[in-house]
């Protein structure tokens, strides 16, 4: 399925006990309509508050399921807050996550004197003028394979890797205050996109210079960044499949398409 979700009144893509979440309230639609259990996979699990226009889901189900059918029934059940945009089948090989190779995040920042209450719950309203010449030159050193230890949540496992590809970083002011910064990598450690918007910003407000930006990821430690952006800016924009030997219907690619209730 390729889902798009208002992340605002969720704790998170990832389901857990006593709170709502989107997955919680995927597989409650999904197991009603089946009459049987679900186990979800997902292409990227989002924070609280975080949205997605293009975040695809895997699960096993029936061969006779009716497509058309459970899309509309989804839709009835789930809206306005998660839509289903897309269901068709996938081969037995195809997993979310494991088939991804590339992910697409946008983060949205209103940068204007006065607040505007409808891009409030997708945007991140800073007063401070930034000066976008300066946060795409420190973007320019994001991209290639990097640890990115300075902006990552440390996991509980002190091996793991933050070792991460990326492919894509880019600001791009859209007018009227408008800015909106694009990344795209293999794969994202947690909170990695928010600490680099943050950290982009002070560069912008001039907290801080584009030249540190290098040795902000050579330090590999957390303390060396700029703060965390808000969750709300933040969204799951889409999610890409190579060649890999896996077969889906449809082409995720499609979710590049202008998104209605954002920018």
């Amino acid at each position: 399925m390729l889902v798009a979700y208002d992340g605002s009144g969720f704790h998170g893509f990832a389901a857990q006990p006593g709170v709502t979440t989107v997955a919680g309230a995927l597989s409650g639609a999904l197991e009603r309509y089946l009459r049987h259990t679900v186990d979800l996979t997902c292409a990227g699990r989002t924070d609280t508050g975080v949205h997605a226009w293009g975040q695809v889901v895997s699960f096993a189900a029936r061969e006779d399921v009716d497509l058309d059918r459970l899309h509309r029934a989804l839709n009835k059940t789930l809206r306005p807050s998660i839509v289903i945009r897309d269901v068709a089948p996938a081969g037995d090989d195809f997993d979310a996550r494991r088939s991804a190779t590339a992910r697409v995040y946008r983060y949205n920042i209103l940068n204007t004197r006065v607040a505007d209450p409808f891009a409030a719950r997708t945007a991140w309203h800073v007063t401070r003028p930034l000066d976008v010449a300066a946060m795409r030159l420190a973007s320019d050193p994001l991209i290639g394979e990097h640890d990115f230890a300075s902006f990552c949540r440390r996991p509980p496992d002190p091996e793991a890797s933050l070792v991460r590809v990326v492919a894509d970083a880019r600001w791009r002011d859209l007018g009227d205050g408008r800015l909106r910064f694009e990344i795209e990598a293999s794969s994202f450690c947690h909170q990695m996109v928010r600490a680099l918007v943050g950290t982009l910003v002070e560069v912008g407000a001039g907290a801080k210079k584009a030249g540190e930006m290098t040795a902000i990821l050579n330090a590999r430690s957390r303390s060396a960044a700029g703060q965390l952006a808000p969750p709300h800016g933040l969204c799951l924009w889409e999610v890409r499949y190579g060649a890999q030997g896996t077969s889906v219907a449809w082409w995720p690619a499609a979710s590049s398409a202008a998104m209605t209730s954002a920018w």
